[in-house]
């Protein structure tokens, strides 16, 4: 007799009061950014602490977050994404002043090394501080992969996140290729790409990588493919009375299907905000109109773009949608909720 399976409870978004993300890592910094104010963020800019004034943030092309949430007093933190080299994200981690005791979790949205490149330095500075059990999301196995750039005929590796040194310092990869609840927030799991939007992004993978060990230099030029990002995913929350906050970091499968897909997996319609990396810096102004066209109609209280999103995406922001828009600095602080 066959034993049949309970049927899997449907995924269950979890609420929250309160989210603060703080830009650990960026492409700029400015110390005499003028005060922003919004109806629907708090926005706290980095200035010197007292005693370390013969030092200061740097920057660099990449994007790392500390996010920090609250429900009903209870607090969760975690580190989305590692920037490009371990030592701006070590070194703007410290002079932040983040307690790296607190960190739950780690979460790296796709597997390029402008958000992972950081990472192993920044396990082998702090991970002794950090709790015991320590996990790293995924957006699937396809996360360590190798990937490469420059011409087809003539490839440069551009890495692989290091799964021995994960192991080491003990911390669990957990691939979420579906919808994954990560404490007070969650992730999207895959992307469909069901909007206007094209996949983007110059990297490449190879097409079978089960032979990966038997190519030659030869054989493998001629066995690279453009990378579809299937481990991309997005982090989330909902913050109560509010609604959904979506963090796409670069956003290489669309920021409206990036969207969508937090809506549909969280089955909530009212867009809060959606922040970091839009990767349109290189789309043409067609494409970037378009966007911003279905953004309308998503509506959201806040855009904050980061990293790849491209002066052109703000510029036609403020000319669009200037009430929305929210500009970003590294050390900034951005609090969401009561």
């Amino acid at each position: 007799m066959t034993q049949s399976l309970a049927p899997q409870a449907p995924f269950a978004a979890p609420m929250i009061d309160r989210l603060s993300i703080r830009v650990v890592v960026d492409s700029a910094y400015d110390l005499f950014a003028p005060k922003q104010e919004h109806s629907h963020v708090a926005i706290d800019h980095f200035s010197r602490t007292p005693g370390r004034q013969m030092s200061t943030l740097a920057c660099e092309w990449g994007l790392s977050l500390h996010l920090a949430s609250e429900k009903d007093g209870a607090r969760a933190e975690h580190m989305l994404d590692f920037g490009y080299t371990p030592e701006i994200i070590n070194r703007n981690f410290h002079l932040l002043d983040i307690d790296p005791t607190k960190i739950e979790g780690l979460i790296l949205s796709h597997a390029h090394r402008d958000h992972y490149g950081g990472m192993s330095g920044f396990v082998e500075q702090y991970r002794h501080h950090m709790p015991s059990e320590l996990a790293l999301y995924v957006g699937g196995e396809e996360a360590f992969r190798e990937k490469w750039v420059g011409k087809p005929e003539a490839p440069i590796s551009w890495g692989t996140v290091d799964r021995v040194m994960l192991r080491a310092h003990q911390v669990s990869a957990t691939c979420c290729s579906k919808p994954h609840n990560i404490g007070q927030a969650f992730t999207t799991g895959f992307i469909p790409r069901d909007s206007f939007e094209t996949v983007t992004g110059g990297s490449m993978v190879l097409e079978d990588e089960a032979h990966y060990s038997h190519f030659t230099d030869a054989e493998l030029a001629g066995k690279l493919v453009k990378d579809l990002h299937p481990d991309e995913h997005a982090t989330c929350y909902i913050i109560q009375g509010k609604g959904l906050v979506v963090i796409t970091s670069c956003g290489h499968v669309g920021l409206i299907n990036t969207v969508k897909a937090a809506m549909a997996v969280s089955k909530v319609n009212k867009l809060h905000a959606v922040i970091g990396g839009f990767h349109l810096g290189p789309s043409p102004l067609d494409y970037i109109e378009h966007t911003i066209d279905e953004l309308v109609e998503l509506n959201p209280d806040v855009v904050l773009p980061m990293h790849c999103s491209g002066t052109n995406f703000i510029q036609a922001m403020r000319r669009r949608m200037p009430e929305k828009l929210v500009t970003s600095n590294v050390g900034s602080r951005f609090t969401f909720g009561a």
